[in-house]
């Protein structure tokens, strides 16, 4: 199997975001995500195996420091849209993510892969949140991409239509209450949306304005925290964990 040099140049222009736009692909690599591409409902449009283009044609068009012995070029799905009717709103009940300006791409793939491990119904990003088909972001997700409901729109809106038709948003602060000893919605008769705000920043004033409680997650021991916050994706994990826990253990 040959490659040009154009489609060279045309794979490798999918690591910035405005080309992946612009076509309309974005790529995975290694074994298990091209394999869980091929498995999904994502149109697959090519597979480049190093044994078949060779070992320098696989380098020029891997992401990767070290590139794996297979990528495919896969099309953008229309439902990661804002006007895909995914969301919480549109529900009776269901535990959903809200991401406030996360920025980090392995952070917002682990975020999905924490999703589709806790079997969250969907995720709500803002539209300055990170690109989900950013190749670091995909690679985190180890497949969870193409199973998670995700989707980009106004989340100020989204979580005001929310509480409008009696659904709980909870968002996590520095100063909210124990979410341990806070009684929460899990989900289970109700749309719930957890809020994770921006790595560096938090949840925006006006998220922070909008949603029906406050939660933390206590350092150990009590008031002696060690680092002065936690990572986006850990504390997304923690937080999930327990409204899992809730449901299951009431």
């Amino acid at each position: 199997m040959t490659i040009s040099a154009n489609e060279i140049k045309r794979i490798r222009s999918l690591s910035q975001k405005k080309y992946r736009d612009r076509l309309g692909m974005f790529t995975v690599e290694g074994e298990k995500l091209v394999s869980e591409a091929l498995a999904s409902s994502f149109d697959v449009l090519e597979v480049y195996r190093r044994d078949e283009i060779g070992e320098e044609a696989m380098s020029r068009i891997s992401m990767l420091s070290s590139p794996s012995p297979v990528l495919a070029v896969v099309r953008k799905p229309d439902v990661f849209k804002a006007d895909s009717g995914i969301g919480p709103e549109k529900t009776s009940k269901g535990l959903f993510l809200g991401l406030d300006s996360l920025r980090d791409p392995g952070n917002l793939g682990t975020v999905i892969r924490i999703a589709d491990w806790f079997g969250l119904d969907g995720i709500i990003a803002t539209e300055d949140t990170v690109d989900v088909f950013n190749p670091k972001t995909v690679q985190a997700t180890m497949g969870a991409v193409f199973r998670v409901n995700f989707r980009y729109t106004c989340l100020a809106e989204t979580v005001k239509s929310l509480t409008g038709c009696g659904g709980r948003v909870y968002g996590t602060f520095m100063n909210g209450k124990n979410i341990y000893r806070t009684e929460v919605s899990t989900g289970a008769d109700s749309p719930v949306m957890i809020v994770i705000g921006n790595e560096a920043n938090g949840i925006s004033a006006e998220i922070a304005g909008l949603v029906s409680g406050r939660l933390s997650i206590p350092p150990y021991p009590a008031g002696e925290p060690g680092s002065e916050s936690l990572n986006a994706a850990v504390a997304t994990a923690i937080t999930v964990a327990e409204f899992r826990r809730r449901l299951v253990n009431p």
